[in-house]
């Protein structure tokens, strides 16, 4: 008897519907699995046959044939388990109602026992199903909160087969139903309670430049000695950006359900990313890949912040393939059967030590490396890198009187109430572009409308480009730092006290630098 039912395949941060053809046949060969499966699907007879055993089934004794459509798509992982399972008992008539099948998507790891164990991808095969006009999908009740984010469709969690055969055998739904939780913007939040700018002493400038940054979506490099406070700077970024929309909180959940990072404290995402991969990282987990592509830490730190501590201990080679994702805020990931693309939108924050011994323009301490050692440690990290840094920023050791000082600095909330108003003058400004856009995403024509200069700007920003040797790519990038520190300013126009702020944030470029 052929039957079918219905699982998904995740390609990329994205779902294909699989058809299963289930087909008993009078032979007493081994059961067949034809399609593009990989390993861990042509094993899933054996835990089927157990789970069959444990609970009172009968595995066909003829040769069963399992066909994944389409065939010319590789198929991965332990989740056509739960499918493949309930079609050969279909197959075998021992259920029955077998024209229900057709109506859901089914999908999950079993145990020998028959427990159901959760999977990846979530959200993107809710997703599908709900596109494709499924009914409903049943997949394991840890995953089903996530599944429930997608509206239109019925969502069942399930933790053992009995459940799942018990649904279909009988006419009446015996399940309960998966409802997701109801968000407003209140519930997204920004960054972890536990850090506030209100624990930083001094450093005033390094908080302007982050400031910056987070109202424009600017990417920043911190360039200090070592225990001047530039990690514990980067991370409190977060909470000084604006909260997640839903639109992003879905794409950012979406991305970490395919990687199986969701958390499980919530089905969807509510914080801004915080990715901080450690330098021994290779190209491939950093920008996504593999013979299955899966998204790597620039996608995981989509719509957030990508943090790389001590940028010169990463290869050159890891750090030079991010280059082409940092402009075109997506990364391809191309193969021979198939090219998928991955979000990667994210703010670079990185930081680095100035030379090897740390105290290159230290103002009390000297250097201790050799003549052109500190070149060559600045020369790790290449110049297009760098040019697609939009703010340098000297991080100089906090002094005494800071550290003892008593008063609390200005609080992340006061701070990102700036960042905020900001961020509107944006949404108003780029409302009637197709995606949603900030100052740090301006391409183009779209610089040249916006960031416009008076005479006086235009000569102090031409005479910085002769001075400091600058490329065409930091000319855009100082009009684009300054757009936003006008926007912090309250000014519809970029004035040439903005420039020359803009200005500043070019440490690297400077001639000290370059020695």
């Amino acid at each position: 008897m052929l039957i079918k039912t219905f699982g998904s395949a995740v390609q990329g941060v994205d779902a294909i519907t699989i058809t299963l053809e289930v087909n008993g046949m009078s032979s007493t060969k081994d059961p067949l699995i034809v399609g593009l499966p990989d390993h861990a699907i042509r094993e899933s007879m054996q835990r089927i046959e157990s789970t069959f055993k444990t609970n009172g089934y009968d595995m066909p004794r003829t040769k069963v044939v399992i066909n994944l459509a389409p065939a010319d798509i590789r198929k991965s992982g332990t989740a056509f388990d739960l499918p493949m399972a309930i079609g050969i008992l279909a197959a075998s008539e021992q259920i029955h109602q077998s024209e229900r099948l057709q109506q859901y998507i089914l999908m999950g790891e079993l145990a020998l026992d028959g427990q159901i164990r959760p999977i990846k991808g979530a959200l993107p095969i809710a997703w599908q199903a709900q596109k494709d006009g499924f009914t409903g999908i049943l997949i394991p009740a840890i995953n089903a909160p996530e599944a429930a984010l997608v509206k239109g469709i019925q969502v069942y969690g399930v933790s053992h087969i009995l459940e799942v055969i018990q649904f279909f055998e009988k006419e009446e739904i015996t399940l309960p139903q998966t409802k997701s939780d109801s968000w407003d913007r209140s519930d997204f939040v920004s960054g972890k309670e536990a850090y506030d700018f209100s624990d930083v002493r001094g450093q005033d400038h390094v908080k302007r430049a982050l400031e910056i940054a987070a109202a424009g979506g600017h990417n920043a490099i911190l360039i200090g000695p070592p225990g001047s406070g530039k990690t514990m700077l980067a991370k409190r970024l977060p909470t000084i950006l604006p909260p997640l929309s839903m639109d992003e909180a879905l794409e950012t959940t979406k991305i970490h359900s395919v990687c199986g990072k969701s958390t499980g404290r919530s089905a969807l995402i509510r914080e801004r990313p915080f990715r901080s991969p450690h330098h021994t990282i290779s190209d491939i987990a950093l920008v996504g890949g593999g013979s299955q592509p899966q998204p790597g830490e620039i996608s995981l730190a989509h719509h957030g912040v990508l943090f790389l501590d001590e940028l010169p201990e990463f290869k050159r080679t890891v750090l030079d393939v991010m280059r082409q994702p940092m402009e075109e805020r997506k990364v391809t990931i191309s193969r021979a059967r198939i090219a998928v693309d991955f979000p990667a939108s994210f703010m670079l924050i990185a930081s680095m030590n100035p030379c090897p011994c740390g105290y290159y323009n230290h103002p009390d301490r000297t250097c201790h490396c050799a003549p052109g050692q500190v070149q060559r440690y600045l020369n790790r990290v290449s110049g297009p890198l760098l040019d697609r840094i939009d703010l340098h920023v000297e991080v100089t050791p906090v002094s005494y009187t800071d550290l003892s000082s008593v008063q609390a600095g200005e609080s992340s909330l006061r701070i990102r109430e700036r960042v905020l108003a900001a961020r509107v003058r944006q949404e108003h400004r780029f409302r009637d572009q197709s995606r949603k856009c900030s100052n740090a995403s301006m391409q183009g024509r779209m610089i040249q409308q916006h960031c416009s200069l008076d005479d006086a700007g235009m000569k102090l920003l031409r005479s910085a480009m002769e001075r400091l040797n600058l490329s065409a790519r930091a000319y855009d990038r100082i009009r684009k730092v300054a757009r936003t520190i006008a926007d912090l300013a309250n000014s519809d126009s970029i004035a040439s006290e903005h420039i020359a702020e803009a200005i500043q944030y070019r440490s690297l470029d400077r001639e000290n630098w370059n020695r």
